[in-house]
């Protein structure tokens, strides 16, 4: 009876939370403009020029708010700052596990992939329902849960969910080669933490996806030889995976080696939710019957 009772109490909490998150994120439309209109009192004021007529009404107000705002709440903010609030401070601890009964190859894949992301954990999906596993890691204070899926024995997709509240990011992978298939064999596997690139991000779309998946990753020293990249190309990721040695006393003088796997990806659903939240309002989602050769890409 006394798991039962904490695990309803859990249960409330989270619900509590989600409810408190929602409603924060209905007020961004409101505080953007609230943001705008300070923003636009404190252009006026440090240049001497007179108010725009839409807010002299509400000056005294908006000064005031202004006088009293502290650095942290000086600039704009939205549900974004809440769910990576705290990145940064702290290491990410990643757990990454697969879907149900996964094959040979997705095993060895899912292991790679742990290596590749420091301070990672591997676990067994096992039975394991998805709401139960969503439990399991924010209990054990789990900042993300990466979960790869596959077809007939090939990886082909990935879905990278941030604790405790989200958002939930789905890609589809392909193109995928272990480290053992690479040509040539691959390099030693380096646990130092890696530099990461991430190549044409630059829409508000690109920027999101590049937080999330950056996210993942702890900051690294100065002088890791270690690279992670995250190419976009018209949409479609390419991710590589890089060791480097410096051969002489020039900068140029480096000789770069693969480590692998390498894969592509494509995302195509962001949620603002948990994994387990079936009815998270979608952030985004990829309607390929909308491409047109003269649409611009998203990322």
């Amino acid at each position: 009876m006394p798991s039962t009772s904490a695990s309803s109490a859990s249960h409330r909490r989270q619900a509590r939370l989600r409810r408190e998150y929602l409603f924060r994120k209905s007020l961004s439309t409101a505080e953007s403009s609230t943001y705008e209109a300070k923003r636009k009192v404190r252009e006026a004021l440090s240049q001497g020029k007179s108010l725009p007529t839409e807010l002299r009404a509400g000056y005294d107000k908006l000064r005031g708010e202004i006088d009293y705002e502290d650095a942290k709440h000086a600039g704009n903010t939205s549900h974004i700052d809440d769910e990576y609030g705290d990145a940064g401070w702290s290491d990410p601890r990643v757990c990454v596990t697969t879907s149900r009964s996964p094959s040979s190859r997705l095993k060895q894949f899912a292991k790679e992939m742990k290596l590749i992301v420091p301070n990672s954990t591997r676990i067994n999906r096992g039975t394991q329902r998805v709401d139960e596993l969503v439990d399991v890691c924010k209990t054990s204070d789990f900042t993300d849960l990466i979960v790869f899926q596959e077809t007939r024995g090939e990886p082909d997709g990935m879905v990278v969910c941030h604790l405790p509240l989200g958002p939930t990011a789905y890609f589809t992978l392909s193109g995928g080669v272990l480290r053992h298939d690479l040509e040539g064999g691959a390099a030693p596997m380096s646990e130092a933490y890696p530099h990461l690139i991430l190549n044409n991000f630059n829409t508000q779309l690109g920027r999101r996806v590049g937080n999330i998946l950056k996210c993942l990753f702890p900051i690294p020293k100065p002088d890791t030889r270690r690279v992670i990249t995250f190419a976009n190309d018209d949409d479609h990721i390419s991710f590589r995976h890089h060791v480097y040695n410096k051969e002489g006393h020039k900068e140029d003088d480096l000789t770069l080696y693969e480590v692998g796997p390498r894969f592509e990806m494509r995302l195509y659903q962001i949620k603002l939710g948990t994994l387990d939240m079936k009815d998270a309002d979608n952030e985004y989602v990829l309607r390929p019957y909308m491409n047109t050769a003269g649409k611009k890409a998203m990322l």
